[in-house]
């Protein structure tokens, strides 16, 4: 079977066999999350990098069908294994982002690109919406699923600019399993002292204070669907475009099997 979940080591020396984007995506992902000079502030996914908690996937063009059907193995296989990665795992997808979208997408439209994912993606989900986790997303405990799997879904883009930890290379997208929070939430005093120091590392790091839509999971007057996009301001859309659209979907039937509009 093909390998389409990868470590650290793995990439590293394997790394000369890979495709140009894909080894541009990686070598600027380490050098973002392990930069000594100036710390990204995501102090789990740092640790985890650093202690090969974390994996790689690399999906094609984002506004293909194909590439939502490789997502949806990605997340399954990884999904087999998670609990054996380390307690900072998270899954990392690097998306191929073609020049045309590097040169025309604003943080809108990679808003309505990360929606139109996780909405097709529902396609391929095989697996009943966990019971525990409410299917409406204004209810402050709802969390994506997939695969019976709640995840918090993190999004960087090329055109994110002031919030530069919301800044990436490629489209990129981070899978973290909700039971990694077991310990870091509100009510533990690990959790509440990591949120501090983030909070600072994100001050630091970015060119405008951290998004007032950041809170913790559960919290009366938190929402997850909120926190997954962020926008290169301090502005929150008013309704969640996440609707599960689980063998309802049809794709265009052109020859590009585009779920997205290009810009030509």
């Amino acid at each position: 079977m093909e390998v389409i979940v990868f470590d650290k080591t793995w990439i590293e020396e394997h790394f000369e066999t890979l495709p140009l984007w894909k080894q541009s995506a990686y070598t600027d992902f380490a050098a973002m999350i392990a930069d000594e000079a100036n710390t990204f502030p995501c102090i789990p996914a740092r640790t985890g990098f650093l202690s090969n908690h974390l994996r790689y996937s690399f999906v094609g063009d984002p506004r293909e069908e194909q590439s939502i059907k490789t997502l949806a193995q990605c997340l399954k296989e990884y999904d087999k294994h998670s609990q054996t990665f380390g307690k900072y795992t998270t899954l990392a997808i690097f998306f191929k982002t073609p020049n045309d979208m590097l040169n025309n997408l604003d943080v809108e439209d990679y808003r309505n690109l990360f929606w139109s994912v996780l909405n097709n993606l529902t396609k391929f989900d095989d697996i009943d919406w966990p019971k525990e986790i409410p299917s409406d997303p204004a209810h402050n405990e709802w969390e994506f699923c997939f695969n019976g799997e709640p995840y918090f879904v993190s999004c960087a883009t090329p055109a994110h600019k002031l919030r530069k930890s919301r800044n990436f290379s490629t489209l990129l997208m981070a899978f973290q399993p909700r039971w990694i929070f077991e310990e870091m939430n509100d009510s533990t005093a690990f959790g509440r002292k990591l949120k501090k120091l983030i909070r600072q590392r994100i001050t630091e790091y970015d060119a405008i204070p951290a998004h007032p839509d950041l809170k913790w999971y559960g919290q009366e007057d938190s929402y997850e669907w909120k926190q997954y996009f962020l926008s290169d301001d301090n502005r929150s859309p008013s309704k969640c475009p996440f609707f599960r659209m689980q063998n309802s979907l049809s794709f265009p039937q052109d020859n590009e099997q585009s779920i997205m509009p290009r810009h030509n």
